[in-house]
C-alpha cells in the first residue's frame, strides 16, 4: 500500500470531509480552524440570504462539524470550541440528527460536543437536546433502538419541512438502512411503501442506497419472502421510475461501488492513539496478533490488540475518509472475535458500531451485516 505525503489542504463540500498535516509525532489538523470557521459564517450568510431550506440548513450543520472537529483536535481549551459544541447542538437537534442518516462520519465530535454541553449549558433546553443526541449516538451498538430513531428523526424532518424532496428522501433512506442494518423485513417494507408514494422524488433517488432498492423492488415477490403489498408497492414504484429514467428498472442493477467516496489517505506518517501507531504499524500489529492466536495464545493478545482499535478509532476521528479505514476496521473488529475477554468484546462492539452505521455501504460492513463474519 502506497501512502500519500500531500500536505495540501482540502475541504470537501456537502460531506465535510477534512485533510490533515503530517507531524513527526502525531496525527493533527492540516486545515485552518479559523478558516473552518469563516466558512461555518459563510454558510449561515448564504443560508440567511438565500432562504433557510433544509439543504441549506444540513449544508450549515456540517460546516459546524468541520470547525468543531478543528477546534477540538487543535484548541480544545479555545472560546470558540464551547460555541462550535453548542452550537452542533443547537442546529443537530433542530435538524434531529440521526448517524444512520447523517454521513459526515462526525459522530466522535457529536458526542464530544452533547457531553459538553450537559456538563456546561445552563440552559434547560439545550441540555434536553444534547441528552436526545446522546441517546443516538450511543445508540451505534444497538441497531433495532438506532433503527427506530433514524425513522423517527426522519420523520421529524419531514414534518418540519413538508414536501421538500431532501427530507422525503432522508425518510425512505432511514428506512432503507434500518432494513440493512436490523434484517427486520418490517423497515423494507415501510421503504418500499413510502417509495411508492405519488409524491416521492423517485428522480432523485441517490445510487448509494437507492439502487439496492430498486434492486429489492425488482426482486419483489412473496416466494422471496416480500408480502403481498410489498409487491404492489415494488410494482408501483418501478413503473415511476421507469417513466422518469427506464435504464434504472433494468434487473440487473449495477450499484456504484461502496467506497468510491473514501478517498482521503491518511499519510503514511502520522501517528494515531496511545500507541502512536502509524497505518504501517497498525497493519504489522495486527498481523503479528493473528499469527499468536493461531498459536492459541487467546487472550493473552486482548491488551495489544485494544490498543491497536484504539490507533484506529483515532485514525478515524482525523481521516474519516481514508479509502482503507472500513478494511482496517473489519480486520481488528474479526481479530478481536479470536479473544473473548470483556475489554475485547467492548472494542469489538465500537468497532462494529463505527464500520457498520457510519460506514455501511463499504463491502465490510456489508460483510458483517450480511451475516458474513
Amino acid at each position: 500500500m502506497i501512502r500519500a505525503f500531500s500536505k495540501t489542504l482540502t475541504v470537501l463540500g456537502l460531506t465535510g470531509i477534512l485533510a490533515f498535516m503530517p507531524l513527526a509525532s502525531r496525527a493533527a489538523f492540516m486545515a485552518d480552524p479559523a478558516v473552518l470557521y469563516q466558512k461555518m459564517k459563510d454558510a449561515y450568510a448564504k443560508g440567511t440570504t438565500d432562504g433557510w431550506n433544509f439543504r441549506s440548513q444540513v449544508t450549515y450543520l456540517s460546516t459546524i462539524f468541520n470547525a468543531g472537529r478543528a477546534y477540538s483536535l487543535q484548541y480544545p481549551n479555545d472560546p470558540a470550541y464551547g460555541e462550535l459544541a453548542t452550537l452542533t447542538v443547537q442546529i443537530g437537534g433542530a435538524l434531529h440528527y440521526n448517524p444512520l442518516t447523517n454521513h459526515d462520519a462526525a459522530v466522535w465530535w457529536v458526542r464530544e460536543a452533547a457531553d459538553w454541553v450537559t456538563q456546561h449549558s445552563e440552559d434547560p433546553s439545550l441540555i434536553s437536546q444534547a441528552q436526545a443526541i446522546l441517546e443516538r449516538v450511543n445508540s451505534e451498538t444497538d441497531p433495532e433502538r438506532l433503527a427506530r430513531f433514524a425513522d423517527q428523526d426522519a420523520t421529524a424532518d419531514l414534518q418540519a419541512y413538508p414536501r421538500d424532496v431532501d427530507a422525503m428522501l432522508m425518510q425512505v433512506e432511514a428506512d432503507w438502512r434500518a432494513w440493512v442494518l436490523t434484517h427486520d423485513p418490517a423497515w423494507r417494507s415501510l421503504a418500499l411503501q413510502r417509495a411508492a408514494a405519488p409524491d416521492f422524488p423517485v428522480a432523485h433517488i441517490p445510487t448509494t442506497w437507492g439502487n439496492e432498492l430498486i434492486a429489492a423492488a425488482n426482486r419483489a415477490s412473496t416466494a422471496n419472502g416480500f408480502t403481498q403489498k410489498d409487491v404492489d408497492n415494488a410494482q408501483t414504484l418501478l413503473a415511476r421510475i421507469h417513466a422518469v429514467d427506464p435504464l434504472r428498472v433494468i434487473t440487473t442493477v449495477v450499484a456504484m461501488p461502496r467506497d468510491a467516496y473514501l478517498s482521503t489517505l491518511a499519510p503514511a506518517d502520522e501517528y494515531f492513539g496511545r500507541m502512536e501507531m502509524s497505518i504501517l504499524g497498525i497493519e504489522n500489529q495486527l498481523k503479528h496478533i493473528n499469527f499468536m492466536l493461531d498459536y492459541n495464545y487467546g487472550n493473552r493478545e486482548s491488551s495489544a490488540a485494544v490498543l491497536v482499535a484504539d490507533s484506529i478509532d483515532a485514525m478515524h476521528k482525523v481521516y474519516p475518509r481514508d479509502r482503507d479505514l472500513p478494511m482496517l476496521l473489519y480486520w481488528c473488529y474479526t481479530t478481536l472475535g479470536r479473544m473473548t475477554d470483556a475489554p475485547a468484546k467492548r472494542a469489538a462492539a465500537r468497532l462494529r458500531g463505527i464500520l457498520t452505521v457510519e460506514y455501511q455501504d463499504s463491502p465490510q460492513a456489508r460483510k458483517l451485516l450480511d451475516g458474513a463474519s
